[in-house]
C-alpha cells in the first residue's frame, strides 16, 4: 500500500517508512542541500515507492528536488531509529529507515519540480545548517 494510501487508515499514528537520500558535493567538496518551503534543510531525499528499487528512487527523488540527473556511486551507510522520526507541520509522524547514497552529478541545469523546494545550494562543512534528521557530519563529508 502506497505511503498516502496508509495515512488515510493509520491517521497521524507513527508510520515506519524505507526512504533514500543523496550526498552530493560540488568539486570543491561542498554539500548539496534543499530547502524546504516548512522544513528547514535537508539532503535531498524521499520515500521508496511501492515497486521501486532504492536505486530508482534515490535518482527519482535528485531529480524532482533539485533538477540534477545523477549517478550512484556507493551506499554511504544505513540510518534509522528514534534520532530518525519526525512530525510533519500536519501532524504526521514517520520514522524513517533511510538508505543514503553516495551520488555523481552527470547533467545539472535543469529546474526543480518539487512544489515544496524552496531553493537548492551547495554547502562547506563548517558553513552548513542544521537538517531536519541527525546524519552525521563525518558521513556526509567523507
Amino acid at each position: 500500500m502506497p505511503y498516502h494510501g496508509a495515512r488515510g487508515l493509520i491517521g497521524n499514528r507513527l508510520l515506519l517508512v524505507p526512504s533514500v537520500a543523496a550526498v552530493i558535493h560540488d568539486d570543491e567538496g561542498n554539500l548539496l542541500l534543499q530547502e524546504k518551503a516548512s522544513e528547514g534543510w535537508s539532503l535531498p531525499a524521499g520515500a521508496i515507492e511501492p515497486g521501486e528499487t532504492p536505486q530508482e528512487a534515490v535518482t527519482r527523488e535528485v531529480m524532482e528536488e533539485t533538477g540534477l540527473v545523477v549517478w550512484l556511486t556507493s551506499i554511504l551507510g544505513v540510518f534509522g531509529g528514534r534520532e530518525f522520526r519526525y512530525i510533519y507541520p500536519n501532524g504526521h509522524q514517520v520514522e524513517y529507515v533511510v538508505t543514503l547514497f553516495k551520488c555523481k552529478v552527470l547533467k545539472g541545469g535543469g529546474a526543480w519540480m518539487d512544489t515544496e523546494t524552496r531553493s537548492v545550494r551547495y554547502f562547506a562543512k563548517d558553513h552548513m545548517p542544521s537538517l531536519a534528521l541527525p546524519y552525521p557530519v563525518s558521513t556526509l563529508f567523507a
